[in-house]
Order: structure tokens, then C-alpha cells, then sequence
């Protein structure tokens, strides 16, 4: 009887109390950095969100000045005619215009 290959897996040793220590701080300093990267992104996020929401307004009430100054142009009433002279208005030619 021929036997296959073996596989041999070597155990690492468990780990002293000096290395879990050190890792332990490690993880610790991560997880912190990471918390605070995290909390400097969102920090930044709504800052962006606040000015793109400020221009946002700022247009918008551009925008309503800006209809409201069209709008105050207009005059609205009625009238009615009071005379109907039917005013007879000479033709004018114009000029033949030029081709470009």
C-alpha cells in the first residue's frame, strides 16, 4: 500500500501577553483614527450640503425677484371704447433687404 501525500500544517504558538498588549493598543489607535476620519467626513459632507443648499436659495430667490420685477410691469384693468374712429394709416414700403 502506497500512501499520498501528506500535508503537514505547522501551529503558530499562541501569542505571549506582551504581543497581545501591543496589538490590543494598536486596534485601539485604529478604531480611534478611524472614528475620527469618519467624523471629519461627515463634518465636511454638511458643510458641502450647506452651501450647495445656501446657493441654492440664493437662486431661487433671485429667480422671484427677478419674476416679480417682470411682473410689476404689467398693469391690469379693462377699458372700453368709447369712440369707434377708424383711422386709415398710409402703407409704407420698405427697402428690399439685402441677402447675406
Amino acid at each position: 500500500m502506497t500512501t499520498g501525500p501528506r500535508i503537514h500544517i505547522q501551529m503558530r504558538p499562541q501569542a505571549g501577553l506582551l504581543e497581545r498588549i501591543v496589538f490590543s493598543i494598536i486596534a485601539l489607535l485604529l478604531v480611534v483614527a478611524a472614528f475620527f476620519f469618519i467624523g471629519i467626513a461627515i463634518i465636511a459632507g454638511l458643510a458641502l450640503a450647506a452651501v450647495l443648499a445656501a446657493r441654492w436659495w440664493w437662486l431661487g430667490r433671485k429667480l422671484r425677484k427677478a419674476q416679480q420685477a417682470e411682473q410689476a410691469d404689467v398693469v391690469e384693468g379693462e377699458y372700453r371704447v368709447v369712440g369707434a374712429e377708424v383711422i386709415e394709416a398710409a402703407v409704407i414700403e420698405q427697402p428690399p433687404q439685402r441677402r447675406e
